[in-house]
């Protein structure tokens, strides 16, 4: 496969929304994930498929968001970094997901898988994505477990390359304003082309097919942990934090809405409920302050 076949990844990353779907809702007892189909938006062809589950047993909100979008020009999210194509016409094909666990002691999970194909005299084309985990109360063998499973998506590919991988999702995903990071991090990486369509693809779909064994096992452990209403309190706090992320420095929340993709699906990734309190800090020794003191910022969860 030595062209750039978005057909491919689109079938791919479709398949992939159906099974993770499939297995977030193998944990609600009633709840169902809703999904509503976009259309043509302003100047954009837009398809979507946007699944959502809110006020579930597990999980408080759960979106996992397909979506194949041709526009008559490249967003400025995306070109910014790239101005020898800015203005082109694109085609771009991602999934996206986000999970609000209603159990303060499950981690929050996001990841985005996405390929992007540029209509000038020579075609350009590039991968992007990656995934973080975001916990409220952080369990050491949680951030090892999902490292050891973000090393063997990259290293089945790319070997030797994890390290690097890991420290750029440390730096992208740091809440600058607040100093530290969102959580204890995974696996980002942008403009991605390296090795050719073909290797770039397989990439794709080595993170793909180790997200859930890398995310269930974490539910599955930690979703009967008690709880009260100070540990949800927290979670919403931490919450918050999420939130300001998304909206202040994400560029996905940036090009999604520069792209004409449905507002509601955009913003899907945002929690159901968030507080913010006026220059809280958590009490000395508590399992509070030790998700700042020991959690928030890049470390080797692996040595």
């Amino acid at each position: 496969m030595s062209f750039a076949d978005i057909d491919s990844v689109d079938q791919y990353l479709a398949d992939l929304q159906t099974r993770i779907v499939t297995s977030f809702a193998g944990f609600e007892s009633h709840e169902r994930f809703r999904g509503k189909r976009g259309g043509t938006v302003a100047t954009t062809d837009t398809r979507t498929q946007p699944m959502v589950l809110e006020g579930g047993n597990t999980f408080d909100k759960a979106a996992v968001m397909y979506t194949r979008v041709r526009g008559e020009h490249l967003p400025t999210s995306v070109s910014d970094r790239r101005p020898d194509i800015a203005g082109a016409p694109f085609e771009a094909v991602s999934l996206s997901l986000i999970t609000h666990p209603r159990n303060p002691f499950v981690p929050t999970v996001h990841m985005n898988l996405r390929f992007f194909l540029v209509a000038t005299e020579q075609p350009v084309w590039h991968f992007g994505g990656g995934y973080d985990l975001t916990p409220a109360y952080p369990f050491a063998a949680d951030a090892i477990h999902w490292h050891r499973h973000a090393r063997a998506a990259v290293e089945a590919v790319y070997p030797g390359s994890y390290q690097a991988l890991k420290q750029a999702c440390d730096a992208y995903f740091t809440i600058k304003h607040r100093g530290h990071t969102r959580g204890v991090g995974g696996i980002f990486f942008d403009d991605w082309t390296r090795g050719g369509f073909a290797t770039c693809f397989e990439f794709i779909k080595s993170i793909g097919e180790r997200f859930l064994p890398a995310y269930l096992p974490i539910v599955r452990i930690r979703q009967g942990t008690p709880w009260h209403e100070e540990h949800k309190r927290f979670q919403r706090l931490r919450r918050g934090r999420y939130a300001e992320f998304n909206l202040v420095l994400d560029r996905g929340t940036r090009y999604g809405l520069e792209s004409g993709r449905r507002t509601e699906s955009v913003l899907a990734s945002l929690p159901p409920q968030a507080d913010w309190a006026y220059d809280w800090h958590p009490s000395q020794a508590s399992h509070e302050a030790l998700l700042e003191t020991q959690y928030l910022s890049p470390q080797d969860w692996l040595t």
